[in-house]
């Protein structure tokens, strides 16, 4: 009786539930219809449930700031923009991302003209839309990125209708779910398909997928298979239709409208059944309905068999373990790489293949049967780390994707054996650039200052943009990889702490770091905190422009630590002293851009945490020449040590010479040292 009470219950609720839907929904469809131009051009969504920003207030000032960074940003070639700028009720979120067969140029073009209409027609709430054909702009109050949203929606059906309607479907949907597989394989950077198939005897069907770029595999597909699926509601037997989403958008036509050079434009073939004979379409329909009945019946029967089972073995319920969960089963099953595979790939790790050797094991360059070059971080064998705490740990660092971070292709488990696979960085560390007598003198100041903007982008994503808040720790020349075009990738996770999304400190009683590069409240208390990383960035910082160490810096016969020479030269005459702390190799650099790289290092030392900026107002610092920046205190001064004396460090030839304090056994960081060298 009580699973019979229990089910008409569930069958009332659920029809109230279909009931209410079904009248509130037309409601929602009206209030979440974009605005759109007459030719369909332009659509836009102004949010008004989100809250309302003031003319001439700070959110404005920092909404326009941000969305005019993204089409003025020249380096950034492909074509997605994420950033934030501001603090608490005044930062603001914001995304741009260009059609994924566009060249730089239109894709800027597009940017600037659409952040305008964005900014036209949405004057003050604190959250909007815009979609042009070309591109999307899009900003919020709330965190956005790495979100799947597919709410407000976009439909734009095409003025002419199809001759077989039927056919048509078919290749359609074949063609948008081949597609929708292969932009949610993109990367960080783009997520982006295109490509055609043939109607037979009939039209040729041209479409395109995309997906921000800041969502994963799993997300981009669904938003890409529901919009697929709501074609038949805007767009059934039409030549041409688009679905615009937030978090992805499709459209097809039947004549070409995208650049058919583009990499990932692919064709497609689609079998199409014959036409049922007429006289058959009766007995069909038929057919059918028996069909539908019976699945409604035999649903309404396990609904019911469902209910009563679950209300009668829910005391007995066990709870599972994370190793049954599905999709954490297929993301590990994804980054394991096979021991064999890996052996070959190095040659059995030959020494001719080691590129170096670090205390929590050696580096191996490899290289996989399809042609990918890898490195492989073969673990010591005395790490006392469980399996699941490393598969864990493994899951959480491949998920960390930008363009600015060494990304973790993977890993493999055998016996003893332990490693971690990457992406191959061509051109080493940026200490065997920046600090050699003979590779720093072709390190010119574009190519510094482009280092510098990267790592302050790699290092706000860790701090705001990814899914966890991690704070690094341990940010030095020796941690920062070059690719082979000499753009930097933060490495070496091996003391990072991950954060709550909401904590802002973190203390601890074993100190790790590089001395020189950690910050006076750490070094004493033990605290750490997301200044901690700007404190090494803004070591970094006057390292790359004077190209000196931060520990071994001499001025004629005066040896003295690089904060406390930078510090003395910009409080004394600064314009006839500050060309001093530049490095003399840059003849012909820009004047302002370097003076201001040194006032934003300074910034980032200080000795007091909360006098230090936030890494996203260091961004912004960088992005913009007109942003004034406030006078630096004095700066918290290197602890001078003899480089000689060793500190249980951690590498067992440290080739920067720099020391570093043992990570204790009791005190795990979020993995052990990933191929920093």
């Amino acid at each position: 009786m009580g699973c019979l009470r229990s089910l008409i219950l569930f069958i009332n609720l659920a029809i109230s539930i279909i009931i209410i839907l079904n009248l509130v929904a037309p409601i929602i469809a009206q209030d979440e219809d974009p605005k759109c131009t007459d030719r369909a051009e332009y659509c836009w969504k102004c949010s008004d449930t989100t809250g309302t920003y003031k003319a001439g207030d700070k959110y404005q000032d920092n909404l326009n700031s941000l969305l005019f960074s993204f089409p003025n940003n020249t380096e950034n070639n492909s074509g997605f923009y994420n950033s934030s700028m501001g603090q608490d009720s005044n930062k603001v979120n914001a995304i741009a991302l260009c059609r994924g067969d566009l060249s730089q140029v239109p894709c800027q073009t597009c940017l600037d003209t659409s952040i305008r209409g964005l900014l036209r027609n949405c004057s003050s709430p604190k959250e909007a839309i815009f979609w042009a054909e070309d591109c999307m702009v899009r900003y919020s109050y709330n965190l956005i990125f790495g979100i799947e949203k597919q709410s407000p929606v976009k439909y734009l059906p095409g003025p002419h209708a199809v001759n077989n309607s039927q056919q048509f479907g078919l290749v359609l949907n074949s063609l948008l779910g081949n597609l929708s597989d292969r932009a949610a394989s993109g990367d960080s950077l783009k997520k982006f398909a295109a490509g055609h198939a043939f109607v037979p005897e009939a039209e040729t069907i041209y479409a395109l997928v995309q997906c921000t770029p800041d969502i994963d595999k799993q997300n981009c597909s669904n938003c890409l298979k529901e919009s697929i699926l709501d074609i038949p509601t805007c767009c059934v037997g039409k030549h041409g239709g688009r679905v615009l989403k937030p978090s992805c958008t499709l459209r097809f036509e039947v004549t070409l409208f995208f650049r058919s050079t583009a990499d990932s434009l692919v064709e497609v073939s689609a079998p199409v059944p014959a036409p049922a004979p007429k006289d058959a379409k009766k007995k069909s329909n038929k057919k059918q309905t028996v069909i539908i009945f019976v699945v409604v019946l035999v649903a309404f029967v396990t609904i019911l068999s469902s209910i009563c089972i679950f209300l009668r073995v829910r005391k007995r319920r066990v709870k599972l373990g994370e190793d049954e969960n599905s999709d954490e089963i297929n993301l590990v099953e994804s980054l394991h790489y096979d021991f064999e595979t890996i052996r070959s790939a190095t040659d059995d790790f030959s020494d001719a293949n080691k590129l170096g050797r670090g205390g929590f094991g050696a580096v191996f360059k490899g290289r996989l049967f399809n042609g990918q070059h890898i490195a492989v971080k073969r673990l010591s064998k005395s790490s006392e780390q469980g399996d699941r705490e490393f598969k864990n740990e493994v899951i959480l660092l491949a998920q960390l994707q930008h363009r600015n971070l060494v990304r973790l292709l993977g890993f493999c488990l055998k016996a003893e054996e332990r490693l971690l696979i990457y992406e191959y960085v061509p051109n080493t560390s940026l200490d065997h650039f920046i600090f050699d007598p003979n590779n720093h003198k072709h390190l010119d100041w574009e190519t510094r200052y482009k280092i510098i903007r990267g790592i302050a982008r790699g290092i706000l994503y860790l701090h705001e943009d990814s899914r966890v808040r991690i704070v690094h720790r341990d940010l030095k020349a020796s941690n920062i990889l070059l690719d082979e075009d000499m753009n930097p990738k933060i490495a070496d996770f091996g003391m990072a702490r991950l954060f709550v999304i909401d904590q802002t400190q973190g203390d601890t009683k074993t100190v790790v770091g590089t001395y020189g590069y950690m910050a006076p409240e750490y070094v004493v208390h033990g605290r750490f905190s997301v200044k901690t990383d700007v404190f090494n960035f803004g070591v970094l910082v006057l390292e790359i422009v004077s190209g000196k160490k931060i520990g071994s810096f001499r001025y004629g016969e005066n040896e003295e630590d690089l904060l406390t020479y930078a510090w003395r030269n910009w409080r004394e005459d600064y314009k006839d002293t500050i060309q001093n702390i530049i490095d003399p190799v840059l003849t012909t650099s820009s004047r302002i851009e370097t003076m201001r790289c040194v006032h934003i290092g300074l910034l980032c030392v200080q000795e007091k945490v909360e006098d230090r900026p936030t890494v996203a107002s260091v961004v912004s610092m960088l992005n913009s020449q007109s942003l004034a920046l406030p006078v630096p205190s004095q700066p918290a001064f290197y602890m001078h040590r003899n480089t000689g004396s060793d500190i249980s460090a951690l590498t067992e030839s440290d080739q920067s010479k720099s020391l570093s304090v043992y990570v204790s056994e009791n005190e795990p960081s979020i993995i052990t040292e990933p191929y920093p060298r």
